[in-house]
This record gives C-alpha cells, structure tokens and sequence, in this order.
C-alpha cells in the first residue's frame, strides 16, 4: 500500500474534489495518511479567490521539495501534484517555478490522475493537464468511497456565467454545470445509508441548479423537496448568488423542515456604484428587498454574507452603504476581505485602487460590526430550544459536539451516545466560540424501535 496526503485549500468544494480524488486513487492502492513526510504522493488541492494564493502555494511546495529529497535519499520516491484553482489559472508556470512538482491538473481533469501518475511513471519528467473536456468532470469520477461523517458535502452544480469583475471561477471552474438529478439523488442515498444525516449542496452558485431530471429540468427547490424525503435528513446549501433565489427556492425554506433555517446569501457591497463596477447584476434595494421575502417566508431564518472592503473606486461614502446594508439587515455570521487583484480579471485593470491603508481601516471597522452582530445573535440564543445533531465526542468524558440548525457548535454533558442523531437541547450559555447546552430530557441509549 501506498500513503497518500491531501492539503485542501479554500471552500467546500474543494474539500469535496478533495474527497473524490482519493477515492479516485483507492483502486491504485493509495490511503491516507495525515503526515506529508509518509507520503508517497502528495496533492494540493488550491485555491485561487484569496489575496496571495498562489505564493501560499509556492511557499508550501518548497516545504514539500526538502521532504521530497530527503525521501529520495532513504530511496523512496515522492510524487507531487498540484490541483485546484491555482493549477488551472498557474499551469505550467508552476513547474517552472518550482520542478520538485510532477503533476499539475485543473479542477475539471481530475478523473485523468491515474493516467498521469502513469505517465510519469513510465517516462519521466512532469505530466499538466488543465483542459475543460467535453466528458462531464462527474461522469469521469468513481463513486464515493466510504468514510462518510454525520455532515457531508455533495457537489451538485460546478462553475459560473456571472462574471463578477474580481473572481477568477468563471475561468478557473469554468461555465455553469448542474449534476442530473438521478446522480445526485444516487448519490445522496449512499451518503445517507453510510451514515450522513446532514448533506450540504454544493456549488459555486448552488442556486443556479438546472438539473435534468426525470420529466424535465429541477430547480434547486425541487431537488431539496425529492431529498427531504428521506427520513431524519437535514438539508443546507452553499454558495447563493441573489440573483438565482427564486420563488420556489424561498418558498421551500417555508415549507420544508428538512432545509435548516441558516442561508448564507453574500451581496459583497452596499453602493449600488460598487455593486455595478463588480457585474454583480443587482442593486442594494434588490437584496434588501429579497432579504425581506425570505424573512416573511420563514421568521426564523438566520443570514450570513460575504463583503468586499476596497474594491477599485469605493470611497468613503461608498464603504458607509455598505456598513449600512449591514446595519440594516443584520447577519448571524458573515465573511469580510480587502479586495486583492486576481490577475487577468477585470477589476485588476480598473483604475481608483484603493489604498492599503484605507482598505485595513474599513475592513476593521466592519468586521467589528459583524462581530457585534453575530455576537447578539448568539446571545439571542440563550434559554432557546435547538434540535442539535450530535457529530463527535467532545473532550470531557460522555460530551458530545453537534450543530445547531445555525450551524453553531454545542457542547453537551451526558449525550456521548448521541453521536450521528438529533436531540433537543436547551442553551444555557454562549462561549466564545459555541454555545453550551443540556438535553431538554433524558434520550434513551436506543433509539425506540
């Protein structure tokens, strides 16, 4: 058997291609290992949205180039590949940079890594592949492969067509792809029956979903109703672009228990001036009115966002619309970040680049903001009854971790044999980072039969 280890950079996805990618390599007689020093091939799984990606990257593989040579000396090789998003936009400036790299492949060409691994076995040298094939990515892919938790991720849509102005994924990921719908439901059922009880959609714009179905196209509403049948499944989904959140997707937050009451819907901007240098197809007014729809449809619901702080030509009054909409809608969590140029994007040729500055001082003003927010929101918890679904033990002896429907962490006394079921409890106090609480009342070891 050989060792095989994953760093995953980035969002769910990634942790999904992850997933799939070592499920890919079982038939070569791969396993995991956690230690990249034991490992005969090792995979970086990049991303390419943050500030300095790729040079977090190039910093890592020359970590991997010393292990690589000192495992040569003891007379075992190393293979190094290099995929994701920073493979697909770098490519071969990759292996220039840094030769101890043997594969580079993009995110749509992972089905092609045993032949790679071949290649470079039987003649030497590197082995790139960053094409976009005409064959689906997921019709490439083996099924997956065991070591399924209480949560798991399913890819259901990949790519985008948006062409916001700062992103790379419509050119990294490439044009919008839904999943047909029997793959997916296949694929949910096995999740299911190894043990998942909580299955999070994935996609770059999850609820652009237009998968073929058996009597037509599905909408995202229409898959999370078919998949909500199956018994004590709760359902979530990530990541929305408002303009795809339709009236069925809003209208299944009101009538399926099953979705849990936590949507994240970035806007990334408050001025309608950013806003349209961004492409990103809606004004402040639309989202706050969306934010309104949805909220009417079910009360309970909590948001999250995602905020750009220093996009090319913001001002002052500009960054105060966006502090604004924040007041204004008030997030349950939220992800803030100072613009960074993505070469050969758009917006890396706009002109009014904002300072360093200005950029760190706006974007510690609304991160304390949304700390306040989500703070408030976790202490609006307190004395409140959530269904928790239990995932690990915690540290203390018979404590157990699971999520709230806000995905908040809760720690529990006496509810170790509660792993991989839901339970109710009530919070008792709110910690830094999670919520503490005791089951509303005593669950029975066994569940009733």
């Amino acid at each position: 058997m050989q060792k095989l280890y994953i760093k995953t950079y980035g969002c769910q996805m990634n942790v999904y291609d992850s997933a799939r990618m070592a499920d890919l390599l079982v038939p070569l007689g791969m396993t995991p290992t956690d230690d990249p020093a034991d490992a005969d091939m090792v995979i970086l799984n990049t991303c390419h949205i943050r500030e300095k990606a790729a040079e977090k990257v190039y910093s890592e593989l020359g970590r991997l180039k010393i292990v690589k040579q000192t495992r040569a000396r003891a007379g075992k090789p190393t293979v190094i590949a290099v995929a994701g998003c920073v493979a697909q936009a770098e490519g071969e400036e990759i292996i220039a940079r840094q030769p101890a790299v043997d594969i580079v492949v993009g995110p749509q060409s992972y089905a092609r890594l045993p032949q790679m691994i071949a290649e470079i076995a039987r003649k030497g040298g590197h082995a790139l592949d960053t094409d976009f094939p005409a064959v689906a990515k997921f019709d490439s892919l083996p099924e997956a492969h065991g070591g399924v938790g209480v949560s798991a991720f399913l890819t259901v849509q990949e790519g985008c067509d948006k062409f916001c102005t700062y992103c790379v994924v419509p050119y990294t990921r490439g044009a919008e792809y839904s999943r047909p719908v029997k793959d997916v439901l296949d694929e949910a059922m096995r999740l299911y029956d190894e043990g998942a009880r909580e299955i999070t959609l994935l996609g770059q714009n999850v609820n652009a979903y237009r998968g073929e179905g058996p009597s037509g196209e599905w909408s995202l509403a229409t898959l999370i109703c078919a998949l909500a049948k199956m018994k004590d499944l709760r359902l979530r989904y990530v990541t929305s672009h408002p303009r795809d959140m339709g009236d069925d997707l809003i209208e299944a937050h009101r009538d399926i228990a099953a979705l849990m009451p936590y949507l994240h819907l970035p806007v990334q901007a408050g001025s309608d001036k950013i806003l349209a240098a961004m492409n990103r197809g809606h004004k402040a007014a639309d989202y706050l009115r969306l934010v309104e729809r949805i909220r009417a449809a079910r009360s309970d619901i909590a948001l999250s966002g995602d905020f750009i702080v220093g996009f090319p030509g913001e001002s002052d009054e500009d960054f105060r619309a966006t502090v604004k909409l924040v007041e204004a809608v008030g997030y349950a969590s939220a992800y803030s970040f100072k613009y960074s140029a993505r070469p050969g994007t758009p917006a890396a040729a706009m002109a009014g680049h904002v300072p360093d500055a200005a950029k760190n001082a706006r974007l510690q003003e609304l991160q304390a903001l949304l700390t306040r927010q989500q703070a408030a929101f976790n202490q609006a918890c307190l004395g409140k009854t959530f269904s928790v679904l239990f995932e690990r033990p915690g540290r203390k002896k018979n404590q157990a971790v699971g999520r709230s429907p806000y995905l908040q962490p809760v720690h529990v006394e006496n509810a170790g044999h509660l792993i991989g079921r839901v339970a109710d409890v009530v919070i008792e106090a709110v910690l830094p980072n999670s919520l503490k609480g005791a089951l509303r009342q005593e669950v029975p070891i066994c569940p009733n039969p």
